[in-house]
């Protein structure tokens, strides 16, 4: 058997597993945000809840996420490859939705920290900063900016007969690996919830000092360790994706050379199971 049919197995394989770990993903994430829903939207106690609020943005941002990978999942099993490397209006539209999700669901992770941060602060005048109303304002003109941003990104994508869908604009390229990736879409993000989830524990270890009643110092205490974890999957799912993107825009792998092509694409399924996992974990922790 010669190399290039041996490489050509492997490939397969590597698509077969593709298919199977999106799949695995799928069903491991959509009961838990149904359940979600049903538990934060029709119990009184979550009612005008702001942490209920962000759980249940979460929730709907995982599962469009989810409907989007079962698509492509099942458009994949159809045609026998990715669609989105011959396609170039899917290219696009699945790029769309799976960049403008994650930024939003980023943003919401931040602005949970800092949240938690704010209303567990010394401060009466801190404490109040973050209110309900702000919160839906700040959620829905942040997720038009988000969509608005990725539309106009996905123009540039088009598609290379030896690298599929790619960015072929070299100032964009520049953009996205100087300014997008790190500081929208990976590191910084990263800093600040950490940041911030940090500072909130920090505030409910010392909240025993203030006169508040027990049960919420407890909520206090439940909700930040909650957050804390959060912001800890966030980081360990997130910043391998994004360091590997940044890579693969300025260094995509050609189709020509079938072993380095074959190996970009197993790194990148793994890298992308990972990441996918952001859209499961809100189930976990909640």
């Amino acid at each position: 058997m010669s190399s290039s049919s041996t490489i050509g197995d492997i490939l397969n394989t590597v698509r077969q597993y593709s298919v199977y770990v999106n799949y695995l993903a799928i069903t491991g994430g959509i009961f838990g945000h149904i359940l979600n829903l049903l538990v934060f939207t029709q119990l009184k106690r979550f009612r005008n809840n702001r942490y209920a609020l962000y759980i249940i943005i979460e929730s709907i941002i995982a599962l469009i996420f989810l409907f989007i990978s079962t698509t492509n999942v099942l458009l994949r099993i159809a045609y026998g490859y990715d669609l989105s490397d011959s396609n170039l209006s899917w290219c696009r539209m699945r790029f769309i939705f799976y960049q403008g999700l994650s930024l939003i669901l980023f943003f919401t992770i931040c602005c949970a920290a800092c949240d938690q941060f704010c209303s567990t602060s010394y401060h009466f005048s801190i404490r109040h900063l973050c209110t309900l109303k702000l919160l839906q304002y700040l959620m829905s003109i942040s997720s038009c900016l988000w969509f608005i941003h990725s539309i106009v990104f996905s123009l540039f994508l088009n598609i290379q007969p030896l690298f599929g869908c790619i960015i072929t604009n070299p100032i964009l390229t520049t953009y996205s690996t100087y300014f997008f990736y790190p500081f929208l879409y990976g590191p910084v993000q990263i800093a600040v919830a950490f940041l911030f989830s940090l500072l909130a524990f920090r505030n409910v270890r010392r909240i025993i000092r203030r006169q508040i009643p027990i049960i919420r110092r407890r909520l206090d205490q439940q909700m930040t360790a909650m957050i804390l974890t959060r912001v800890l999957f966030f980081i360990i799912l997130s910043l391998p994706y994004t360091i590997y993107r940044i890579y693969s825009i300025n260094n995509p792998p050609p189709k020509s050379n079938q072993l380095q092509y074959t190996t970009g694409l197993f790194l990148q399924t793994n890298l992308n199971y990972l990441f996918s996992l952001n859209y499961q974990v809100c189930c976990t922790y909640c």
